[in-house]
Parts: C-alpha cells; sequence; structure tokens
C-alpha cells in the first residue's frame, strides 16, 4: 500500500508564499516523477509543476518564475514553494507520485487526497 499525504494549505493573502509538502510512505521501492496538479476549466486537473527524480523540473505558464517546486529523495517528499499568490490560484493541490511498489515490476500513478490553498485579495 502506498500513500501520498499533502500538507501546508490554507488561507493565504494575495502575495503570500506558502509551502506545500507531500510525503508519499508504504512499501515503495522506487519513485519516478513527483509532481503537483489543480484543477482547472474543462480538465479534470492541470499540471501545475512536475519534477523527475533526477531533478529535472516543468511548470506550468502560469506558475512559471513564481512557484519552485523541489524533493528529497532520501524522504520521499516533494515541497512546492509558492510565491507571489494571487486569487486565481485558489485550489485543492493535489500531489501525485509515480512508483513502482515493493514487488512490482511496473510503476504506477498515486494520488494524495489534495490540500486547500484560498487566497484573499
Amino acid at each position: 500500500q502506498v500513500q501520498l499525504v499533502e500538507s501546508g494549505g490554507g488561507l493565504v493573502q494575495a502575495g503570500g508564499s506558502p509551502r506545500l509538502s507531500c510525503v508519499a510512505s508504504g512499501c515503495i521501492f522506487s519513485i519516478n516523477h513527483m509532481g503537483w496538479y489543480r484543477p482547472a476549466p474543462g480538465k479534470q486537473r492541470e499540471l501545475v509543476a512536475q519534477i523527475t527524480s533526477s531533478g529535472t523540473t516543468n511548470y506550468a505558464d502560469s506558475v512559471k518564475g513564481r512557484f519552485t517546486i523541489s524533493r528529497d529523495n532520501a524522504k520521499n517528499t516533494v515541497y512546492l514553494q509558492m510565491n507571489s499568490l494571487n486569487p486565481e490560484d485558489t485550489a485543492v493541490y493535489y500531489c501525485n507520485g509515480i512508483v513502482k511498489p515493493d514487488g512490482f515490476s511496473y510503476y504506477m500513478a498515486y494520488w494524495g487526497g489534495g490540500t486547500l490553498v484560498t487566497v484573499s485579495s
């Protein structure tokens, strides 16, 4: 069983800089990509930021220059540093991990339950 649990959300003022965390736990052999997603119009979820196991990052255009994704492979943890927030960033942020569980020969996608970030103007 693999679980991803997010933390760090809450109510912040516009311009604020919260940091989200997501810890993967359970019977994990290895983790490939980890990322953050949020709902978007016309989509179930859109990619906000993603990071590979070697540290290569990818960002949505809407957050480039404001958000920074990082990870601690030893702790199976991914972070999202959010800066210069605006009300349009209000959303539930979901953590995603591409994980190979112990005893498996392939990777699977796992999702956290989400953490709500509300940005007040």
